[in-house]
């Protein structure tokens, strides 16, 4: 893969994240949802920290995280960029380009959402609004992908959870989060081909 062809996933990935989450946002009140299928449903939330809505405590934790991810970002960029000169097995390339665009996705909504945009509890959000709801570095990740492939009750026979209302998948995410995912199970599916040993 060269760099033009990585640039080109990494930018086609960004404008459909991004659409679709300025879209969700100008769209949709928080809480929000519209079931597309009885196991696909649109859902707007917001997650303020970390995948599955993990936090770092504390009034500084959300720009802490994001600095972090600021470097990470950085140094995945480094990373791609050098599989890219040494001519590395394709697989790497495309599971690098696709973690990277990931990441800068939810890095853009980090950075400048909560700048852009004001809130979206109990109204609509408007873009470059007057009175934004955050600060430069505290954005909100916007989150809309729900597949809950089962929602009922357990069965009462089952041990410690049985009678328990059960959800299956329950995490709500977006196309960012989908082609980190995508570029980490390339990564493990394709171990062998993406980290070749090399010959003595």
């Amino acid at each position: 893969m060269n760099l033009k062809k990585a640039s080109l996933i990494i930018a086609i990935i960004l404008i459909i994240d991004q659409l679709s989450k300025i879209y969700i946002k100008t769209s949709f009140r928080l809480g929000e949802s519209v079931e597309v299928f009885s196991w696909f449903k649109i859902l707007f939330i917001e997650n303020e920290g970390m995948a599955w809505g993990a936090k770092i405590p504390g009034s500084y934790g959300k720009i802490i995280l994001t600095v972090f991810r600021l470097f990470a970002i950085v140094a995945i960029g480094y990373w791609l960029l050098d599989v890219i000169k040494k001519n590395k097995p394709k697989v790497l390339a495309w599971a690098i380009a696709l973690i990277f665009a990931g990441a800068l996705g939810n890095i853009i909504d980090s950075v400048f959402y909560g700048v852009v945009f004001d809130g979206s509890y109990g109204q609509v959000a408007t873009l470059f609004a007057e009175q934004p709801y955050g600060e430069w570095l505290k954005g909100n990740v916007v989150d809309m992908l729900y597949f809950p492939l089962y929602d009922g009750i357990l069965p009462e026979w089952l041990p410690i959870w049985g009678g328990e209302r059960f959800v299956f998948f329950e995490p709500v995410f977006n196309i960012a989060d989908t082609a980190i995912s995508t570029g980490f199970g390339l990564l493990l599916v394709f171990n062998k081909k993406a980290f070749p040993k090399e010959e003595k």
